[in-house]
């Protein structure tokens, strides 16, 4: 897919594509002397605003039966760019061109009411779509079958399962006949043989009736085997179209670039701040780690306002999947108040062993109330190296689809059924 169509050929076309979401900041007081000096700073009690940019300057066109793959970070902007091509949400600036009859499949419960039963919650979405009631009884039995929810149908969708909720709403979406098909990740709440269905039927919507689709996610592997074409978006902008290998190419080279990286997206208060952070074995700064061996991690941190508080960790695996977390102060009670000025924490990771491959960390100062006095988003990034088993020469790695958590096994015991030969090792 190139950035630009004939436009006889055109399904989507985006223009100037800008979003702007508005975020107050309301500082908390923990004491009475908190409260009075917050007071009287600011007497009308008015929140700070922040302008937050989930997409900014947005453009590109889709040809119609094209099957486009949208990649990037948690935060990039793709689910923002899908709620505004599913007019749930509108742009701030720019404008989008749709020419064909949309279905899509957002968050869990987008487009259904929740009070309906399955069976009318069919009728309503066909009727969204502009079909009419004939249209959608040709469709019906084959959407309830591909669903699995027949013994359910006459329920209220409020009564049913995150993974119920999806397989009825995936049904409904791709058997309307629309001309443009949505996906957003929220196939993820189904088990995997579900999701393999779901992509079979995304091949069948695509190939075979020549609809026009796109598809949000962080599978590699679905995404190449969907998509004729894909567009990787960072901070709320295109960053490359192309193939999906070359998109995913682009997105881990930015992943993979060394060390901290505070220009993610970020949620922060002001009232301490995270300036750098990184890993180092034997007192040495690296981001080249290998499998088995335990990193420290080392903050650098900027205290403003002195308020409790704690780190928060969470590592993703290559393809930005929440991989382990680790909340200092949720887990052990610790936690810290330092005073204004700047500081160098450092924890010894104790981590099982990983597999090969790319990684990232989000990177918290937490309140003890549940906020954040500052979040960083995939802020640092690194690379584990394979280490190899001496006497099986077996290498751990992400690559060959084994998981990224080596999961130990200590034997008990074996034991021979009556008669049984015992066991030789």
């Amino acid at each position: 897919m190139s950035s630009k169509v004939s436009s006889s050929d055109i399904a989507v076309a985006v223009r100037g594509l800008s979003k702007a979401y508005f975020l107050a900041h309301q500082e908390k007081q923990t004491t009475i002397r908190e409260a009075m000096v917050q007071k009287a700073r600011n007497p009308f009690g008015k929140a700070a605003r922040e302008t937050f940019w989930a997409l900014k300057d947005v453009e590109f066109d889709i040809a119609r039966g094209d099957v486009v793959g949208i990649i990037g970070r948690n935060g990039a902007g793709k689910s923002t760019l899908l709620k505004i091509l599913s007019n749930i949400t509108r742009p701030t600036r720019g404008y989008v061109d749709l020419f064909g009859r949309v279905g899509s499949l957002l968050e869990v419960g987008t487009g259904f009411h929740l009070e309906l039963t399955g069976r009318e919650n069919i009728f309503l979405n066909g009727a969204i779509l502009g079909m009419r009631k004939r249209e959608i009884e040709r469709q019906f039995d084959a959407i309830v079958d591909f669903s699995g929810v027949e013994k359910f149908l006459d329920t209220p969708v409020k009564r049913y399962s995150s993974g119920m909720f999806v397989r009825l709403a995936f049904a409904v979406a791709a058997h309307l006949n629309p001309d443009i098909l949505i996906i957003d990740e929220v196939l993820a709440v189904g088990d995997a043989e579900f999701q393999k269905k779901c992509l079979g039927k995304m091949q069948d919507v695509a190939q075979e009736q020549g609809r026009t689709v796109l598809f949000v996610s962080h599978n590699e592997a679905a995404v190449r085997r969907l998509c004729k074409s894909a567009i990787y978006l960072k901070s709320g902008q295109v960053d490359f179209i192309g193939t999906p290998e070359q998109a995913f190419a682009a997105y881990r080279a930015q992943r993979s670039e060394s060390g901290f990286d505070p220009s993610n997206r970020r949620h922060s208060s002001g009232k301490m701040q995270l300036n750098n952070a990184y890993l180092s074995v034997d007192g040495i700064a690296t981001n080249e780690l290998v499998s088995g061996i335990k990193p420290v991690l080392t903050l650098e941190v900027e205290v403003k306002e002195s308020f409790k508080f704690y780190p928060e960790v969470m590592m993703r695996d290559a393809n930005a999947l929440p991989l382990l977390f680790s909340p200092l102060g949720l887990s052990s009670g610790l936690h810290y108040r330092l005073p204004p000025g700047e500081h160098a924490l450092s924890f010894e990771l104790n981590w099982p062993v990983m597999a090969a491959g790319r990684y990232s960390m989000d990177l918290a100062l937490a309140e003890l109330a549940y906020g954040f006095y500052d979040y960083l988003e995939e802020a640092l990034a690194f690379v584990i190296s394979p280490s190899t088993n001496p006497i099986t020469g077996w290498q751990f790695e992400q690559s060959r689809a084994q998981g990224s958590v080596l999961l130990e096994m200590k034997e008990l015991s074996i034991v021979p059924r009556p008669g049984a030969p015992s066991p030789v090792r």
